[in-house]
């Protein structure tokens, strides 16, 4: 900071500027801050208080203590300043603190430290009184409401006293004492009241305006000497000032009188019981006279009295064509308290569920009516359409330069990149067996599949760590084969560099020159941008969005050792964690696990067809936990599911269980579920008009499978988790 010496000379600009800056910044805060709103910058702070600037129209400051011990502190802190505590009307649950000195208000709230409960923060803000009335000193149970006014408390002081005091402090803040003539104006004004054992007076504020208040209603004091030397005091709006005539509203489809401090509702006319609780700013009488126009405008019945709850001072019974209902009328601080509730009547209810009952069993008889329509003329279509297709044996068609023999009848030959599709006129029997008959021979086995209908067969081969993939599926008047895995790619499809451009790459001529890998930015999971295949899957139950688990599986150009380096990298970008236990690392095999943020993950890298194959698996304990299916400790899940039209048997580890039809499907999500030790399970399934199924399940410990029966008895195995 510059300094200026006594006895040099200042230019008198430099004072004008300076000056200038001055009056600015105090004209700012005066505005801010007038003399009914506290500036809070002025307010005392506890001790060892951190101040946050960052918003100025109020402080807020951290302290080392927690909430209830720094509540007290502020509290007892300002009570030496002169502040006043209260607490608002029907507000005394609030944590929060409101205090009054003279005609500024102030508000101060606690918050608990981000993550450190052994320390909290402080925020004072200003809260203007928009209806000033005088606290007598010392008094307690300070009950106030800023924007009305209204006063409840107990004065230390005689009813002398406290009427003393009142006649003097309300008149210095601008409050008249009403006289028959001045209250003219109020026609219902009755200002004769005698009230025993106190005394009662009322006040208006003509000047309100000009003095900075709101205009005010007339209010009413009362004073009541207590049988302890004490003084009650009351201060309200005067009831002659209050409405007469209450403007109806609506909440949860009931009627609500207004005006109102406080309003709210639950249920609907959808539901079987709906409640109104309204805090209501008029005299009981007028609340009463309101519910009487309400309930006879809207058809309603009155029935009589209701027997009183604590606090009522009315219950009254009500009725309509489909419920029964009860009012209940209190009085609490100056408000009408109303509570409201309506009931559907039982007849009612019972018709309500007869006809949800009809209607849905009437849905599902047109559902499946038109279900089996359907069904019907989808079978007779493809029974007209298989009757086009032969059975007869089929020849390898000569010639072919696809990377798997194609049969003599094949149209519409694709292949390239690992896969062939064509179609053909031959039926999924002649297909199965010609593909049977061709790869056995060359070595290749195959792998047993539950998918082998008239109408569809999977085929799954595999020779010498390659593999094929088959689907032949009768599409209309055609069957549609179509078939992927490594065992489809071939040296020879590789294209070679010959042109000029490409000997002139350094990249291309170098042997072990390759670009780097880059994710690709589409991929749920990470894989490279440069796979030539992949595909992701996903596992989760009907209605549950998030996945259980995750299985990435990919197929890239590169060599292993840049594969392992790519997910060492990206994975770790993406905040997974290596993990040392069971760790693989060959020249042609890897197996790391890892802890992602959502749960267990295991990645595998093998060698294939001079590329690298990549199966990463992630799972989301959280998930399979909400969805009821994680595994016990050391045991495995299994889940049964039937998407069949038919109840279906399933025979397991001594176990036959039932499964029903529509079980693990949209409609009924959860279906059978058994814990079983880890191990391999023969099981058997029976379908009604079928022959029965065998297979084995191979289940790991931690691993949650599901089998689940398709709509013509085939059972599919798939890993929930």
């Amino acid at each position: 900071m510059s300094m200026i010496k006594r006895g040099m000379q200042v230019p008198a600009r430099g004072l004008l500027l300076a000056f200038g800056l001055m009056l600015m910044a105090s004209t700012a805060r005066a505005a801010q801050f007038d003399a009914g709103y506290v500036d809070p910058h002025t307010l005392p702070r506890l001790p060892g208080a951190v101040e946050d600037t960052s918003d100025p129209s109020r402080v807020q400051y951290g302290v080392p203590t927690v909430v209830a011990v720094t509540s007290a502190a502020v509290k007892k802190m300002l009570i030496a300043e002169g502040w006043v505590p209260y607490v608002r009307p029907l507000d005394e649950a609030n944590t929060s603190l409101a205090f009054k000195k003279g005609r500024q208000g102030l508000s101060v709230s606690f918050t608990q430290g981000l993550g450190r409960p052994d320390q909290s923060a402080v925020t004072y803000s200003p809260n203007r009184i928009y209806s000033n009335v005088p606290f007598p000193e010392g008094a307690v149970n300070l009950v106030f409401d800023e924007t009305r006014p209204y006063l409840g408390c107990i004065a230390p002081a005689t009813l002398e006293a406290v009427q003393d005091f009142y006649a003097k402090e309300m008149a210095a803040i601008g409050w008249r004492r009403l006289t028959p003539e001045t209250a003219a104006s109020w026609p219902n004004a009755d200002l004769s009241a005698v009230i025993p054992n106190g005394v009662r007076a009322y006040y208006d504020h003509p000047e309100g305006d000009t003095t900075q208040f709101y205009k005010q209603k007339p209010v009413m004091l009362t004073l009541t000497r207590r049988d302890d030397g004490r003084t009650d005091v009351d201060i309200r709006i005067a009831p002659f000032a209050l409405p007469t005539d209450l403007e109806a509203g609506d909440t949860a489809g009931l009627p609500e009188p207004k005006p109102y401090k406080s309003s709210s509702g639950r249920g609907n006319a959808r539901t079987s019981t709906r409640e109104l609780i309204v805090a209501a700013l008029a005299d009981l009488p007028t609340v009463e006279a309101f519910y009487h126009r309400e309930f006879a405008r809207r058809g309603w019945t009155e029935e009589g009295n209701a027997p009183l709850a604590q606090g009522d001072e009315v219950a009254l019974k009500f009725s309509s064509p489909e419920e029964n209902g009860v009012l209940h009328l209190g009085r609490k601080y100056d408000f009408t308290m109303v509570h409201l509730t309506a009931q559907v009547k039982e007849s009612v209810l019972a018709a309500r569920a007869k006809a949800k009952k009809d209607a849905d069993d009437q849905f599902m008889k047109d559902a499946e009516a038109m279900t089996k329509r359907v069904l019907a003329e989808d079978a007779a279509r493809r029974k007209a359409q298989a009757a086009t297709l032969s059975d007869a044996p089929l020849q390898a068609l000569a010639g072919s330069n696809a990377p798997l023999a194609v049969p003599e009848n094949a149209q519409e030959v694709e292949s390239g990149d690992g896969r062939l599709e064509f179609n053909s006129t031959s039926s999924v029997k002649a297909l199965a067996a010609f593909y049977r008959a061709s790869l056995k021979p060359a070595g290749w086995k195959e792998q047993p599949s539950v998918i082998n209908q008239p109408n569809m067969a999977v085929l799954e081969f595999s020779k010498a760590g390659k593999s094929i993939s088959m689907t032949l599926m009768q599409m209309g008047p055609k069957v549609n084969v179509s078939a992927n895995g490594s065992g489809l790619r071939t040296a020879a499809a590789k294209p070679a560099v010959t042109s000029q451009a490409a000997s002139n790459d350094p990249a291309a001529t170098q042997p072990g020159a390759s670009a780097p890998l880059e994710a690709d930015p589409d991929s749920a999971l990470p894989v490279p941008k440069q796979h030539s295949s992949t595909s992701l899957g996903t596992a989760k139950l009907p209605g549950i969005e998030v996945p259980f688990r995750r299985e990435l599986e990919a197929s890239v150009p590169a060599e292993l050792s840049d594969v392992l380096a790519f997910y060492r990298s990206e994975l770790k970008r993406l905040g997974w964690q290596e993990k040392p236990e069971g760790a693989v690392t060959t020249a042609d095999r890897v197996q790391l696990a890892f802890a992602s943020p959502q749960g267990p993950a295991v990645l595998k890298l093998g060698r294939a067809n001079d590329e690298t194959s990549i199966d990463l698996v992630q799972k989301n304990p959280e998930a399979a936990a909400k969805a009821d299916i994680m595994p016990k400790p050391g045991q495995a899940k299994l889940l049964l599911g039937n998407m069949g039209g038919q109840d279906v048997q399933l025979t397991i580890n001594k176990q036959t269980i039932k499964v029903a039809a529509g079980a693990g499907g949209p409609q009924s999500p959860k279906g059978p579920m058994l814990d079983l030790p880890p191990g391999k399970y023969p099981y058997a399934l029976k379908v009604a008009g079928q022959p029965g199924r065998n297979a084995t399940i191979e289940l790991a410990a931690g691993d949650a499978w599901g089998l689940m029966v398709g709509p013509t008895g085939e059972v599919l195995p798939l890993q929930m988790y």
